[in-house]
């Protein structure tokens, strides 16, 4: 028993060692033995015999001739990145968007499946297994370079045993997607909420890339929030954190898909913003909302909204105000709590950009405590509708490259 814990311990001292070199590698770009023995404090052989390993497996690669301190030039380390690959998974409301990257999370081959009104767990997660063998076919590579596949999904999600909790949009409880899918593909599978991917992905590549407090907040059918503190994902004691979409704005507000009322989603998010101006032109409000969707007010959205306001419409214009104002009070909630560095504002309706964000920051200037507060960095999303496609990429590059998944970004 006392030799397996000796050897569990020294496998465990190894694959800490493992990580924080790779992490350097990644995060200096390039970068020489010797200064990876400086930074990590480890000792030159152990440097080597760990470098040597990563080199036989394909993940880094020697690279140019670095510069010379008086002696022999060292030979410098890079990530092979074209080595070997990710598949991120985005499963939203009304589709599912797929990709295939290699390890700076660049896109090589990219699919979208819309779903079936009625769509049932077993079909949902056979049109994802599907999907995945036409990716990587079409793709033209091999199973064996696939280091994991990440899952942003909506809802709430056991991030640890890989389950979709519940997806009420899709309205489906208890899917096992980390178990299926290895079971399938013998492949790692990471799973993770959907905003918090987005955050995650923000947080590598995109507008959070310099923060380390951050919130994502995701605007489309629903409306959630992706929390990063200290570079850490938070999702709170029941993996409830950052639902945001589900705090109460109006007390008498309309009904929410949750069963409460006057809850933000409900309000300023795709329905909320339809049933609004549907309630407009029913009161005799002119406007070139309906002509742009030939009449069919079901097919009122987002997209066509804004596209009617950057036509001049004023009741368009006045919904995404209207939208935007909520969303501010909520943020000002969120700053006044967590103090963040910077908010990042993705999903559907963040393309509204300006028409959105100016009432959103403008709120925050006025409801916000202090003069630092107010003044809080917030942003459109920089991956914008890849976001969360490359947050669920993430989840596998930070399982790969961190020294703590829970610490993507940790550097020497």
């Amino acid at each position: 028993m006392a030799n397996g814990h000796v050897i569990g311990s020294f496998q465990l001292m190894k694959s800490l060692n493992r990580s924080l070199i790779l992490n350097l590698i990644r995060s200096k770009g390039t970068i020489s033995r010797a200064e990876i023995a400086k930074q990590t404090k480890l000792t030159p052989p152990t440097v080597t015999n760990i470098v040597n390993e990563l080199l036989v497996e394909g993940l880094v690669e020697e690279g140019h001739a670095g510069p010379s301190n008086g002696g022999r030039k060292p030979i410098m380390l890079r990530i092979n990145t074209a080595n070997f690959f990710v598949i991120g998974i985005d499963v939203g409301e009304k589709k599912i968007r797929f990709a295939v990257t290699d390890l700076n999370a660049n896109i090589i081959g990219r699919q979208t499946v819309r779903l079936a009104e009625a769509v049932t767990k077993d079909q949902l997660v056979q049109t994802i297994m599907k999907q995945i063998y036409m990716l990587v076919d079409e793709s033209a590579i091999s199973f064996a370079k696939i280091l994991g596949i990440g899952i942003g999904m909506h809802g709430i999600v056991d991030h640890e045993k890989g389950i979709a909790v519940f997806a009420p949009n899709l309205n489906m409880k208890n899917i096992p997607l980390k178990e299926l899918l290895e079971k399938e593909f013998h492949i790692p599978v990471k799973v993770e909420n959907d905003v918090r991917a987005m955050a995650l992905g923000e947080s590598w590549f995109g507008n959070g890339a310099d923060y380390e407090d951050i919130v994502c907040i995701n605007v489309g059918y629903g409306i959630g929030a992706g929390i990063i503190m200290k570079n850490r994902l938070f999702r709170g004691q029941h993996g409830v954190a950052g639902e945001i979409g589900h705090t109460v704005i109006d007390l008498n507000g309309p009904a929410c898909s949750c069963g409460n009322y006057g809850c933000l989603q409900a309000i300023a998010a795709n329905d909320g913003m339809k049933a609004y101006v549907i309630k407009q032109m029913a009161l005799g409000r002119n406007t070139i909302i309906s002509s742009l969707v030939n009449g069919n007010l079901e097919k009122v959205s987002g997209k066509v909204i804004h596209q009617a306001a950057l036509a001049g419409d004023a009741l368009a214009m006045e919904v995404l105000e209207n939208s935007g104002r909520y969303l501010g009070a909520s943020i000002a909630n969120l700053i006044n709590v967590l103090n963040p560095e910077r908010i990042i504002i993705g999903g559907g309706i963040s393309r509204a950009g300006a028409y959105i964000l100016d009432p959103i920051i403008k709120v925050v200037e006025q409801r916000a405590l202090n003069a630092e507060a107010k003044k809080t960095s917030i942003v459109q999303s920089k991956l914008k509708d890849k976001a969360t496609l490359i947050g669920a990429v993430t989840l596998v590059l930070a399982d790969l490259f961190s020294i703590n998944y829970e610490s993507p970004k940790q550097v020497i």
